[in-house]
């Protein structure tokens, strides 16, 4: 039997060359560096980019989108371009690629003016189709922000309420507090909203909002025996020894706050994001 003729093609890896290398862009965190700048242009807080992948079908947390940003790691293909809807890039992929720097400001600037021009004329627009609408709900938002830092008045009296993607918010929560600092890096950023649920008891290893001495603050709750010198402060009549409160930043740099049983000293609620 004659045997078939096959002829194959000789690749010449040489014409593949295109100058990318993919270990050298993820160690110089090129597209998360991409994603940190477009935000920021675009005056957007974690918090704000969450909620917009969360429209897009992508649910993740403010600490996962940090990680993005700072190379800790990187998004899947459904979240990248989820991304890139949320924030507005409809460059092609090589914008997050070094190649990206061939043109320099005026030549993205002219290049963007051309695809205004295509689009203008219609002929070369793609219809969008709008398949799913997201439900929103309004909720209550302290007007005054909760402190990760040094401490600042929470009045329960000021809230206004804002409408959310319903999906944007835990089913559990009451109302949301706006973080101010940074004692709560690198989980709760300067600016989000932490969504609270309504409680007066937490256990160890929980993040909560609490009123200290009339300032709000959002920390993880902890316990610890008193010191000696303070046993007497924290037992009751009957004899018994309570624990002494303690609230601990994320952020190493601020210490523990330890909590006077002589000064007043409430739980708010508990934090479910």
């Amino acid at each position: 039997m004659k045997k078939a003729n096959r002829s194959s093609k000789i690749i010449n890896f040489k014409d593949f060359n295109t100058g990318y290398n993919a270990v050298s862009e993820r160690e110089d965190n090129i597209i998360g560096k991409k994603i940190a700048d477009f935000r920021a242009a675009n005056k957007m807080s974690l918090t704000d980019l969450r909620i917009l992948l969360e429209i897009y079908g992508i649910s993740i947390t403010n600490a996962s989108i940090s990680k993005w940003e700072t190379g800790a790691s990187v998004p899947n293909i459904y979240q990248f371009i989820a991304v890139m809807q949320a924030l507005g890039i409809d460059e092609n992929i090589s914008f997050f690629t070094r190649a990206a720097a061939q043109l320099n400001p005026e030549g993205l600037r002219k290049l963007r003016e051309y695809r205004d021009d295509l689009i203008a004329t219609g002929k070369y627009r793609v219809v969008a189709r709008h398949s799913y609408e997201e439900e929103c709900i309004d909720m209550p938002i302290s007007t005054l922000s909760v402190s990760a830092g040094t401490g600042t008045f929470l009045d329960e009296e000021n809230f206004e309420t804002i409408s959310f993607p319903k999906s944007a918010v835990p089913d559990r929560a009451d109302f949301g507090v706006r973080v101010c600092g940074d004692s709560m890096e690198p989980v709760y950023h300067d600016g989000q909203i932490a969504w609270i649920q309504e409680c007066s008891e937490l256990s160890p290893g929980e993040v909560g909002i609490f009123m200290y001495d009339g300032d709000g603050y959002i920390k993880m709750y902890d316990e610890q025996e008193p010191c000696k010198a303070e046993r007497y402060d924290f037992t009751d009549s009957d004899g018994t020894l309570h624990m002494q409160s303690v609230l601990i930043s994320y952020n190493k740099k601020y210490e523990p706050k330890l909590v006077s049983p002589l000064v007043r000293f409430s739980i708010v609620g508990r934090v479910l994001n």
